[in-house]
């Protein structure tokens, strides 16, 4: 009998940092026994072309799978879909909001959703500075609704003195969630 993939959402929305979320597809290339079901929103496009040099298509590549942020018959919108489970990096307020109210007007938010009420993990990594009221509001309901938040936490301890050091160890502490290790992941010893 053929094991059975595991399905992770991935969620890049327009906040700044855009980069986190395209290194994540590159490091889950990294597992094969992982299959990525990526959806954009329209500013993540946007943020893209302004902070870095990935191109759509190149960003595209990475994913298995990739959804249209308005096709609502997408199989990520049912709860009948089995996955893992959906990370959203980076985690725009905008995005943050749909999700603590149910506010389910596109793609991303629908899986997110359906993670929630199908009880399977959803992780967030909201990017704001400061954070307001209304955001730290926000972030609770995420919470009690059963998001895990991850805010992309500079993390000296580990050693990591490089951007891209503090991209891998940001994502190491998301994937571990899902029984992942990146390779270049230094955990605390």
């Amino acid at each position: 009998m053929t094991e059975q993939k595991k399905r992770i959402i991935i969620g890049i929305t327009g906040a700044s940092g855009v980069i986190m979320g395209c290194r994540l597809l590159e490091v889950m290339k990294e597992f094969p026994q992982v299959e990525t079901h990526l959806v954009l929103t329209n500013s993540a496009l946007i943020t893209l072309q302004n902070e870095t040099e990935v191109t759509i298509d190149r960003l595209l590549s990475l994913a298995d799978i990739t959804y249209d942020i308005d096709d609502f018959t997408a199989a990520i919108a049912s709860g009948s879909f089995i996955t893992d489970g959906m990370i959203v990096l980076p985690c725009s307020m905008k995005t943050l909001a749909g999700i603590a109210n149910g506010f389910s007007d596109n793609l991303l938010l629908r899986a997110a959703d359906v993670c929630l009420k199908e009880g399977r993990p959803l992780v967030l990594s909201p990017r704001e500075a400061p954070l307001s009221l209304i955001h730290l509001k926000n972030l609770l309901a995420c919470k009690e609704a059963g998001a895990v938040i991850v805010p992309p936490i500079l993390t000296f301890y580990k050693g990591a003195s490089t951007v891209d050091e503090q991209i891998i160890a940001h994502l190491g502490t998301i994937l571990r969630r899902f029984g992942l290790t990146p390779r270049d992941y230094k955990p605390w010893k």
